[in-house]
């Protein structure tokens, strides 16, 4: 016991590690992926601790928390190599560490399926667990394209090659990509080496020692500032007499200035011989030819000559030598600032989006860029024409606004190409910088959910740092929570939250209230916020606010756990009960969540709702909301009817609420609704009564009776007009009220079976076999009002059988529907119609035997064979299709299949239909028993006891087991089959008395032990 502790800590300690980082802490998809599995299973861990005690727990139990809890530990390791290494190290073994990761989740998974096995009891406990364990062993890590292909570089780097500039580029290109850097930012890269040299430290390999020497040459070689002046015409400009080239001009893989411009397929420029090296390096390395700027992998190698992008880098050129020669000299962002260039794109972009190409949109908004950025800053000039800069760059930037660059920069997120999207999303976040632009952005329709897709986006690295930055900037306004939150962002909100002021903890309730949720965000909130929130309860000004926001979180079912752990129903029953002062508004919450909560089962039976001892189920919270139902507001009734309707639904609460219920007369109140004139209140009043009525049938029925409610259910059932609800809870309620034949006829009907059939016949024509809960519900109720008429039929009842078939509804709907309840319902009307089959019958046909002499022979002979044309089972002359014989309406057939059913009821129904088929005691049990021998009825039961558990189930089949071995051709037949005999033996050992002495007269028959009277037993007994 003290491993399993020791198993239970080291679980939990290596979870607490796994998860508390926050999921964007992880750089990498295969740890983000973990860390999921691993929340998951700290959620079901908890579920599992609070439903069972360490000490209790099974051995197998044990041995896989054990397994975990190693395994878990393992993972940590690996995990913390995601965490703590450089980004560079991940690279180089991301083959390696994927590998770990896949066989921890699967070893994981392995152990997770011997724990759900030994936890079927708790089914929704054992459903994730066994639903936890699928997607583990089933988990998938690895790498993308791209970290696949700086790996495979690296790897190369690491055999001392010699690189060429060209080559040293598209190296620092794809790693960049792999590590989610701009290209622009060396300062960033650089650190990254020096992060995998600290690494390296202490490493032995030699491969890895190279890698870092490479790294560090083309790093270097990299960092250096290109000198673009003197380039491409071979002139010597002085430093402050030229024009800048666009970015664009040159090649991203000699960063020199292009001469023979070539476009890919790609939509990127690269200098020809630069291009055609990289590519001939691609083909020599075995790796596929792709585009060293995006990455994107080529299908053609045509290199298509640029002729305006040529034509614009001569003009360069050119300008530069007018520029020289001039006396004055301006850059060319001043020249395009001041020739009115920023109006004529944004126009061009606003009204022309359609038509013009993405690639001239990028180039578009590259241009806006280079004209929107404070670069003057960092330049040394005079003061005066700092100033005339920065003024000029302050009137642009607010023309842009004007003329709507922030829609259309946001729309570009959206754009064909990645250059687009990448000008797009670093234009927002040159404006970002300014607070009221952030507030801005956050009200344009649609930007944060792209720049949260965006930002997401973990196959474009860059650009999901870029709009990350954006975000991180635009949380710091308040103005931005509910926008973020809105958009799936709720960090800004839960950190407000939980470390705010209590004026700011009360507005964001106010605002989680409010907000429509999903179903993860609600999960998010309540894991992280709901213990405040419950905490603002007992603060009279937040006591409103996060009633709503609870109730908001609360409608969600997985939520009920948490918001338990988070003592939420102590709360909620004060401010319904004690709180004098509480406004309807606020009770109607309260019962609201309570409801909620309370839909579920598992999570708040075992609960402090009151006090220390008082549950959900304690006399107390039953009889104090008796008392509120009679004078609560309209929306607090529904509230209180579903609450009673949770807790007596709840398999560990049920019998002690119903009890309560009863004495506390809370059935006349409950009664009263419904007749209600509001729907939600009769509703749930119909739901609540036939939860009740399986419990306290009799005691409902002495309450309707005298009232003379029973009509109200037969009206509610043929009422079109009311919900499919109330109308299949008023079937059900009458289907379980015990009614005498007298209310049978006279409440229930002919008109009302004929509308049943008619119901049941049209609902398998529709539905093929596939139905919502209030239809199956609506479908147990319609047979159980047909049980009524087969359980003591009368004349008129036999009449009404007969007229509309019931004993083909049963046997059609044993062959329609798949729900265990509905199965069994059939099976016991074809139980009851097959015992009243017998009593119409009369018993055994055959003339009186003979008086005298004669009867001596008779006595010793036996009766003569019956005719041929009787039936096997009444031995009398049962029509085809007959309506009360099974054998002649084809119903064995389907009782046989129904004794494979998985659900034990399902099985016993079955067997107590089978069995009526064996009552005779007379000479025609051996035609009946021959006919169930032909049909394999008696295999088919000899099957089920064998492998039946000791219980209800084995009593009933050995009950028709030893009936059908008194006849002598089944004794010698089954006399040597072994399972029978072994499984007979256990039921004398172990069984029953009842059971036990079925087994001992089975076992005289077979002749395997000797009664003592040294003869098996001839005594009729019957069902007990």
């Amino acid at each position: 016991m003290t491993s399993c502790l020791h198993a239970i800590e080291s679980i939990k300690r290596s979870l607490s590690e796994i998860c508390a980082a926050d999921d964007r802490q992880y750089s990498w998809e295969n740890p983000r992926r973990f860390s999921g599995y691993a929340k998951r299973l700290q959620l079901s861990l908890r579920q599992l601790l609070r439903s069972s005690s360490p000490e209790s727990l099974p051995a197998s139990v044990q041995t896989s928390l054990k397994g975990i809890a190693g395994d878990l530990a393992r993972a940590v390791e690996t995990m913390s190599v995601y965490t703590y290494r450089s980004k560079i190290f991940v690279l180089i073994h991301c083959h390696a560490l994927c590998s770990l990761l896949r066989e921890r989740a699967v070893a994981i998974g392995g152990w997770l399926a011997l724990l759900g096995s030994a936890v079927q009891d708790n089914a929704d406990l054992h459903r994730k667990i066994s639903d936890l364990s699928r997607d583990m062993k089933q988990a998938q890590f690895g790498v993308t394209e791209n970290e696949e292909r700086v790996h495979r570089t690296l790897q190369k780097e690491g055999q001392g090659r010699q690189n060429s500039k060209v080559l040293q580029s598209a190296i620092v290109m794809d790693l960049a990509r792999a590590l989610g850097i701009n290209l622009d930012n060396r300062a960033e890269i650089s650190e990254q080496v020096k992060l995998l040299k600290d690494d390296l430290t202490q490493a032995n390999m030699v491969t890895e020692r190279q890698i870092l020497k490479s790294l560090e040459r083309i790093v270097d070689n990299w960092s250096t500032e290109p000198d673009v002046l003197t380039q491409s015409a071979d002139l010597e400009f002085e430093d402050d007499a030229h024009i800048s080239p666009f970015k664009n001009f040159q090649c991203p893989l000699t960063k020199d200035v292009m001469k023979d411009p070539v476009v890919l397929e790609s939509s990127q420029n690269y200098e020809r011989t630069a291009i055609e090296f990289w590519f001939e390096q691609c083909i020599e390395d075995g790796r596929e030819v792709t585009c060293p700027v995006t990455g994107q992998v080529l299908n053609s190698l045509e290199l298509k000559p640029n002729i305006g992008l040529a034509g614009a880098i001569e003009e360069w050129v050119n300008r530069n030598i007018e520029s020289q020669i001039s006396e004055e000299h301006t850059s060319s962002r001043y020249i395009m600032r001041n020739a009115g260039i920023v109006v004529l794109i944004v126009k061009v972009l606003r009204n022309c989006s359609k038509s013009v190409g993405s690639h001239l949109r990028s180039k578009s908004l590259m241009a806006l860029l280079s004209m929107a950025k404070d670069e003057e800053s960092k330049m040394i000039l005079p003061a005066r024409r700092l100033l005339v800069c920065r003024k000029l760059l302050w009137s642009i930037q607010k023309i842009m606004l004007e003329e709507g660059i922030t829609r259309l920069a946001i729309h570009s997120l959206i754009g064909g190409s990645e250059k687009e999207r990448e000008y797009g999303v670093k234009l927002l976040l040159e404006f970002s910088s300014d607070e009221t632009y952030c507030v801005r952005i956050a009200s344009e329709k649609g930007a944060l959910v792209l720049l949260l897709s965006m930002a997401g986006n973990l196959e474009h690295p860059a650009l999901s740092n870029l709009a990350e930055e954006i975000l991180k900037r635009m949380e710091r306004m308040e103005d931005n929570v509910q926008h973020l939150a809105a958009a799936g962002r709720f960090e800004p909100l839960l950190s407000r939250l939980c470390e705010g002021s209590d004026d700011v903890k009360i507005e964001m309730a106010s605002m989680v209230g409010r907000m429509t949720l999903t179903n993860s965000c609600k999960e998010q909130i309540a894991r992280q916020g709901a213990k405040v929130l419950v905490d603002l309860l007992s603060k009279p000004e937040g006591t409103a606010p996060s009633l709503r926001a609870l109730c908001n979180l609360s409608s969600l079912d997985d939520n009920a756990t948490v918001l338990v752990d988070s003592t939420v129903l102590p709360a909620l029953t004060a401010i319904l009960f004690k709180k004098q002062d509480a406004t309807v508004q606020v009770k109607e919450f309260a019962a609201a969540i309570m409801g909620n909560i309370v839909s579920n089962t598992g999570h708040w039976e075992l609960a402090s709702a009151e006090g220390e001892r008082h549950l959900m189920q304690s006399k107390s919270i039953v009889f104090g909301l008796l008392e509120l139902l009679s004078i609560a507001s309209s929306q607090c009734q529904v509230s209180i009817l579903r609450i009673f309707c949770g807790i007596a639904s709840s398999p560990q609460a049920s019998e002690a609420v119903i009890g309560h219920i009863k004495s506390g007369d809370g059935l006349k109140t409950i009664i009263s609704f419904l007749e209600h004139s509001e729907v939600d209140q009769r509703v749930y009043a119909f739901r609540l009564i036939r939860v009740l009525s399986e419990r306290l049938a009799e005691d409902l029925a002495n309450e309707l009776k005298p009232s003379n409610k029973l009509p109200l259910f037969k009206e509610k059932i043929l009422d079109t007009q009311s919900t499919e609800g109330e109308r299949s809870d008023a079937a059900c309620i009458l289907a379980n009220l015990p009614l005498s034949d007298n209310e049978v006829t006279t409440v229930l009907g002919a008109s009302l079976v004929r509308w049943t059939v008619a119901t049941l016949k049209d609902r398998h024509r529709s539905t093929n076999g596939r139905t919502t809960r209030p239809t199956s519900i609506m479908v147990e109720g319609l047979l159980g009002i047909l049980l009524h008429f087969t359980r003591n039929p009368d004349q008129q009842s036999d009449s009404v059988i007969k007229e509309h078939r019931l004993l083909t509804i049963f046997r059609e709907q044993l062959v329609f529907t798949s729900k265990p309840k509905e199965k069994k319902l059939a099976a016991l009307g074809l139980k009851y119609l097959s015992e009243s089959g017998r009593t119409l019958a009369g018993g055994d046909p055959d003339p009186q035997p003979p008086q005298g002499f004669c009867s001596s022979l008779v006595f010793m002979c036996g009766r003569a064979s019956k005719v041929p044309f009787t039936c096997p089972i009444h031995n009398s002359a049962c029509e085809e299709d007959s309506q009360f014989c099974l054998l002649k309406s084809n119903c064995i057939k389907p009782l046989v299949e129904l004794l494979a059913d998985v659900d034990t009821r399902v099985q016993i129904s079955a067997v107590e239909a089978l069995s009526t088929l064996v009552l005779d005691t007379s000479n025609g049990l051996k035609r009946a028993v021959e006919e169930l021998e032909h049909l394999g009825v008696v295999d088919a039961v000899i099957v089920l006891f064998t492998q039946a558990r000791h219980g209800e189930l084995q009593e009933k089949a050995l009950w028709m087991i030893e009936r059908i071995l008194r006849v002598e051709p089944l004794i010698h037949r089954h006399s040597l089959n072994q399972s029978l005999v072994r499984a007979l033996v256990e039921a004398f050992k172990h069984g029953n008395p009842v059971t036990r002495r079925h087994a001992q007269e089975c076992l005289m028959h077979l002749k395997q032990i000797s009664g003592v009277s040294g003869k098996a037993s001839t005594q009729n007994r019957g069902w007990r």
